[in-house]
This record gives C-alpha cells, structure tokens and sequence, in this order.
C-alpha cells in the first residue's frame, strides 16, 4: 500500500467553529462516527464506528506508516482527529501527547486552492 485516502465524520460537543480541531478533537465526548477510505484508488469502504465495526489492523497501522501518503480534503482536521482516535484507542500505536506526522499527509483543499489560484 502507497496511498490512503480518508474522510471521516465525528461528533464532539464542542463547538469547532470558535474553538477549532484540537479542543474539539480532545474532549472527552470527541468520537469518530465513520472512517471512509480508499486504498491505491481501489474503491472505497466505509466503516460505521458506531455499532460494532473497528478498524482493520491493516488501517490502523497504515495510519502510522511513514511510508504511506495519506490523503484527505481538509487534511489538518483528519490528522488531528485520527491522532485523538488512536490516542485513545490504540495508544500502543500512538501515545498520547504526539501526533500523526503532517508530512505523511497531503491536503486536496489545498490543492484546489492553488488550482483556482493559479488560474
């Protein structure tokens, strides 16, 4: 695997808008709703983290992986949530405290900003 593409949907009682990702994404009701994801391109699947669905190991590890770029349209709210997951749910993958790493991560918000910019 090379390429992760991700969208989530969370809820947190905070108010993004006038605290912004990381109060949100660090309260104690943050939690993830659904993890969509693509690998290589392949089509996508959804996961319904509110029943009984987790997580595949292999994801969860992918998330970790420096050698994966992972994708998604507002890049910096996914890392930091997906941070906040793991913290919580597999803190053996990431300790509380340390964040995914921005690097690993490519932004297609940002990459539509240029294109519009660029003219």
């Amino acid at each position: 695997m090379r390429h992760l593409a991700i969208d989530i949907e969370t809820f947190s009682p905070v108010n993004l808008a006038m605290t912004g990702v990381y109060p949100y994404a660090a309260h104690d009701d943050f939690q993830m709703v659904l993890f969509g994801y693509s690998i290589d391109r392949q089509p996508p699947i959804v996961i319904d983290l509110t029943g009984r669905e987790e997580l595949p190991d292999e994801i969860l590890h992918t998330l970790v992986d420096p050698s994966v770029v992972k994708e998604a349209h507002n890049a910096a709210f996914e890392r930091i949530c997906l941070s906040s997951y793991l913290h919580r749910q597999h803190p053996e993958l990431l300790a509380p405290g340390v964040f995914l790493d921005p690097g690993q991560w490519r932004c297609t918000m940002v990459w539509a900003a240029y294109e519009l910019l660029r003219g």
